[in-house]
């Protein structure tokens, strides 16, 4: 279950300015359930937790079995929504030292990725590091054609052809596209690849509870019960009689009432090292979801207290435009107590037994009065404990925030125009047939 407080924000918003816009949060919700809002063909997440492709999921399961008996390294190739969704439920379910783990201990195989970046070292380094291993590959992407995970996987599958016969690479890559066209089902279908459906219905950076995340979460992870969090956030919140007390209808309501207030910046903040990637998933979930049209609030991330040492200062004093969103993990997955020293030559007796969980739950309150006398509006999610039923709800929630907070700000949640500018400029640049006049227009401006 998730709460949600806005009480360290009501300071900065008039009460009056929260009512107002109680009748578009209405409107919002209508446009997100019967499709009445643009970007209505990309719904699917919804519902998706409550009507799971139980014959996919036998598959998923199937897939993930093999995978943790033959491989000791999954890699994990894809960009943006096609990785960053399982990086977040791999990453805080399990241990900061999973690498240095032994596959009993971590579970299953170790995860990497490829293909989310274009540095010829990290892929040039990552192919040393596979010799010697029993490697899998698991490839997403709709198109096949994104440039970054074509290319790892241009490079990973040249890597595997060098070290299995075909048969042992044709079980040891599962690839997860279209259902129905692109270059990847193609090549797929021709090289007898076991492949995985990214829906129609579902856009890129919603699609974390399809195969998209599931398969790399499945393979050391359980899968049903980050589906059945995410199903009981659904059941709790799809239908509410008072949005104020929902907490996603809260969460987009409150935001977009600070947007509009003149806070422009949102920094999602959490205190456990295992949130770390899950706010780069948020990141994106609503940095491509808003930013358009000129608008939306700019998603950054911090973690505390680790960051109290070097944006603290600028978040506590700098420019008055912040608004903070808080996760707190009520119960830690690990407990560890300060221990008592004879000496006490730190001073740090006084917190001699207590629990280091206790003390940053202290940093946390502290901190957060601290940040609002300083002028920054504190909204808090609060989740009981870091496993998968909590972070099915947790990514319900802010996905069907998001749906509720895109169409309160007027725009299309779920396209993003922006992302082809930077493409068709690369493309051009490299010297992609068909952009032959961009890229003459492109280097005179750089002065070539």
């Amino acid at each position: 279950m998730i709460r949600f407080n806005p009480t360290n924000a009501a300071a900065f918003v008039p009460a009056h300015a929260v009512a107002q816009l109680l009748p578009q949060l209405e409107l919002a919700h209508r446009q997100l359930l019967d499709g009445s809002g643009p970007g209505a063909d990309f719904r699917g997440w919804i519902d998706l937790p409550a009507r799971p492709d139980t014959e996919e999921l036998a598959r998923i399961r199937e897939a993930a079995d093999y995978i943790r008996r033959e491989a000791d390294v999954l890699v994990v190739v894809g960009i943006g929504g096609s990785y960053l969704g399982a990086r977040a439920v791999i990453e805080a379910l399990q241990s900061p030292f999973a690498a240095s783990q032994t596959a009993a201990e971590r579970g299953g195989p170790q995860i990497v990725f490829a293909g989310h970046q274009l540095s010829g070292s990290y892929h040039a380094e990552l192919l040393d590091w596979l010799d010697g291993k029993r490697v899998c590959v698991n490839v997403i992407s709709k198109s096949g054609t994104t440039t970054e995970p074509a290319i790892a996987f241009r490079i990973l599958q040249r890597y595997m052809e060098s070290r299995y016969d075909e048969e042992e690479v044709r079980r040891r890559i599962f690839v997860t596209t279209d259902a129905n066209r692109g270059a990847l089902l193609d090549l797929a279908r021709a090289r007898g690849y076991a492949r995985f459906v990214v829906p129609d219905d579902v856009g890129g950076r919603y699609s974390v509870l399809t195969a998209v995340g599931l398969l790399p979460i499945a393979v050391n992870h359980d899968i049903d019960a980050l589906l059945a969090g995410a199903a009981a956030a659904r059941e709790a919140w799809l239908h509410v009689d008072d949005p104020l007390t929902a907490p996603p209808y809260a969460y987009a309501l409150w935001r977009n009432a600070l947007l509009r207030a003149g806070y422009d910046t949102e920094f999602l903040v959490h205190y456990d090292h295992q949130l770390r990637w899950f706010v780069e998933w948020w990141k994106q979930l609503y940095g491509e979801s808003e930013g358009k049209d000129g608008r939306g609030l700019l998603p950054a991330g911090v973690e505390f207290t680790s960051d109290l040492h070097s944006m603290g200062q600028f978040i506590q004093d700098g420019r008055r435009r912040l608004i903070e969103t808080v996760i707190r993990v009520n119960t830690p997955c690990r407990s560890l107590s300060v221990p008592f020293d004879e000496a006490d030559g730190d001073g740090l007796n006084y917190l001699a037994g207590r629990d280091l969980a206790d003390i940053n739950a202290r940093a946390l309150e502290g901190t957060t009065l601290a940040h609002v006398d300083g002028g920054v509006p504190n909204l808090q999610v609060e989740i009981e404990t870091i496993d998968e039923t909590s972070l099915g709800w947790l990514i319900w929630f802010f996905e069907f925030a998001c749906g509720l907070s895109g169409y309160l700000n007027a725009i299309n949640p779920f396209d993003q125009p922006g992302v082809e500018a930077y493409k068709r400029n690369m493309f051009a640049l490299l010297g992609k047939a068909g952009y032959e006049d961009l890229a003459a227009s492109l280097q005179e401006r750089l002065g070539r």
